[in-house]
């Protein structure tokens, strides 16, 4: 009798191993459109560094439009080709927002960038994209659905500035969402901390991060902001993280399963426990 369980048991165990390598087989590649360019960041090596970990770590392939500043250009001001192309996201099923573009505040620009997330199509946003496309002084809070908004709408959080470059502390403050799954706190290497004017009702704080400045008459100062966060865009899901200035903390794996989760969550490829979905894990 007891044989008889354990040959079911095998069999059983056998066809799931046989239908989870089936799904991995079939399972299409999420496509993802990584968007780099502007100033302050060496996006050059960037671009190449995201797109190999997050290849290494799901089933997806990263296409690439990357924008090196023309000489004479505005390096916050990006010339980047999505800019008037109503088109730039067809065919694909998650973008990745990774742009630098302080200066760029006109709306029809800045509407023409978020229609692609209007229309459904989830998106990731890393560091210095949380400081693009801001109408007025970004300081001041923005009215939620208001047209100075429109960004910090998308985004479910406002920020306008960060400190000075020193390590920052990351704790994952809520350990039951599905990105956060398996995710252990760690310092970063002197990174910048960004600050949150506003988080709006839309947003999932996900992660914080401590830092310590010194004052000049050597006192200390602790600063505690929202780091990793998800986002409820009229139905579309959007996540995004303030770290990742330096080439060493992009490259960090631990940064790379953050944004790697973030993504699959994004896309709807975690499920309620935070496993990823057969077929879009690591393809070897």
């Amino acid at each position: 009798m007891h044989k008889s369980i354990s040959l079911v048991a095998a069999g059983l165990l056998g066809c799931s191993l046989f239908l989870n390598l089936a799904c991995a087989a079939e399972a299409t590649p999420l496509r993802v459109l990584l968007i780099t360019g502007g100033c302050c960041h060496d996006y050059a090596k960037q671009k190449d560094i995201l797109k190999q970990g997050l290849e290494a770590r799901a089933n997806v392939v990263v296409d690439q439009v990357h924008t090196d500043i023309p000489a004479g250009t505005s390096a916050t001001k990006p010339p980047l080709p999505i800019y008037g192309n109503p088109d730039y996201a067809k065919g694909y099923d998650v973008l990745i927002h990774d742009e630098c573009a302080a200066d760029i505040n006109e709306p029809g620009i800045i509407k023409g960038v978020l229609a692609p997330h209007r229309a459904g199509i989830p998106a990731v946003n890393l560091h210095c994209a949380m400081h693009c496309y801001r109408i007025g002084n970004p300081a001041e809070p923005a009215q939620a659905g208001s047209e100075r908004a429109m960004w910090f709408d998308y985004l479910g959080l406002q920020s306008s500035r960060h400190g000075a470059q020193l390590p920052i502390a990351i704790r994952f403050t809520d350990q039951t969402h599905a990105v956060t799954h398996g995710l252990g706190d760690w310092t970063t290497i002197n990174e910048e901390l960004y600050n949150n004017i506003q988080i709006f009702p839309t947003a999932k704080p996900l992660a914080h991060g401590r830092q310590t400045t010194k004052n000049k008459d050597g006192t200390t100062k602790e600063d505690d902001y929202v780091v990793a966060w998800a986002n409820d865009y009229h139905g579309t899901r959007i996540f995004s993280t303030t770290l990742g200035h330096n080439n060493a903390t992009v490259e960090d794996g631990r940064y790379l399963d953050l944004v790697t989760r973030g993504l699959l969550w994004a896309c709807g490829q975690l499920d309620d426990q935070g496993n990823i979905k057969p077929g879009y894990g690591p393809k070897h």
